[in-house]
């Protein structure tokens, strides 16, 4: 039976509007063709993880306490990390946990905390707390030379700067700052997202193009996974879709 292992980063710290619920899709997908997800938690005072060792790395979203507390952890694991990245291990990051892995994140007070500088776009607070970006999102991007629609729900005050290689262009919403065209940043192996929601459950097609790549890269082929059944996922998109994108 094939398998995927996917790393769960600080499930007790970074779990803001059900992002846990990633995870339960990848799983489902996987179960749904007899592919075993084996995930495993990693939190502060856990044995140190080794990064290369997982097909997937995920990691959710939380609030500025929440970012202080755990980077101090995160940041001795840098070097670990971006040996992982630098040999395909996947990473899914949302929200927080995108931010954390820029240059820095200023909060509003004009605290500066550092990232894990494993890619160059940094973060910085609105001074007004009540003016964030929040609410549904809308974003194309491309991805395996296919063009799709991606659906979630951002509610973030910090603003992104610095990205080079955007996760999609913004159909609706704000994206990584007030009113910007981009959203995310995207390597083949990284999404870095500011999409909540959870983010997988309303797109079938991009967790299918995560788990493809993990399988691929795992199994050196060119793994053809089984379609499902998703006519009730494509049905509430289309609603979505029709109200929002008058």
């Amino acid at each position: 039976m094939k398998e995927l292992k996917i790393l769960y980063l600080y499930p007790d710290i970074l779990e803001l509007y059900g992002d846990y619920g990633n995870l339960q899709v990848l799983r489902y997908r996987l179960e749904q063709r007899g592919i075993h997800a084996i995930i495993e938690p990693y939190s502060i005072g856990d044995t140190p993880p080794n990064f290369s060792h997982y097909d997937l790395v995920f990691a959710g979203g939380g609030a500025d306490q929440e970012q202080g507390i755990l980077a101090q952890d995160l940041i001795q694991y840098q070097n670990t990390i971006k040996e992982a990245i630098e040999k395909g291990v996947f990473f899914l990051l949302i929200c927080g946990a995108y931010q954390l892995f820029g240059k820095y994140y200023k909060d509003v007070e004009g605290n500066v905390l550092s990232g894990l500088s494993i890619f160059d776009y940094y973060t910085e607070a609105v001074q007004d707390r009540k003016k964030r970006c929040i609410g549904n999102i809308i974003l194309e991007t491309e991805l395996d030379n296919k063009k799709m629609k991606i659906i979630g729900f951002e509610n973030h005050g910090g603003q992104t700067f610095g990205v080079t290689s955007p996760f999609g262009r913004v159909l609706l919403g704000n994206g990584n700052k007030f009113a910007d065209t981009q959203e995310g940043f995207f390597l083949p192996n990284v999404i870095a997202t500011y999409l909540h929601g959870p983010l997988l459950s309303k797109n079938p097609e991009l967790t299918d193009y995560i788990l493809k790549y993990c399988l691929d890269r795992k199994y050196k082929e060119n793994i053809v996974l089984e379609p499902l059944n998703d006519e009730f996922e494509y049905k509430c998109r289309k609603q979505l879709f029709d109200k929002m994108l008058l």
